[in-house]
């Protein structure tokens, strides 16, 4: 039991690694992620706040059809 659980802890560390990984050259590589329409951008002096609700829809439309196919591969 507990070596499944450490199992299932090394793979999602490894996933976030991955994300995370994913996220920073996407922000680098593709400066319009975050600026998308429904992105809020707040701008008062020196201060900036940025709330990217569309870039987080998007994103979690795309990772959620890549995980239902993934599943799918995987069940059969």
């Amino acid at each position: 039991m507990i070596l499944q659980i450490g199992k299932i802890l090394m793979v999602v560390g490894l996933l976030i690694i991955l994300l995370g990984g994913l996220l920073y050259l996407t922000g680098r590589l593709n400066p319009l992620l975050g600026q998308l329409p429904g992105d809020i951008r707040i701008e008062r002096g020196n201060l900036t706040c940025l709330i990217p609700l569309a870039t987080s829809i998007l994103l979690s439309v795309v990772l959620t059809i890549l995980l239902n196919l993934l599943l799918r591969m995987f069940r059969h």
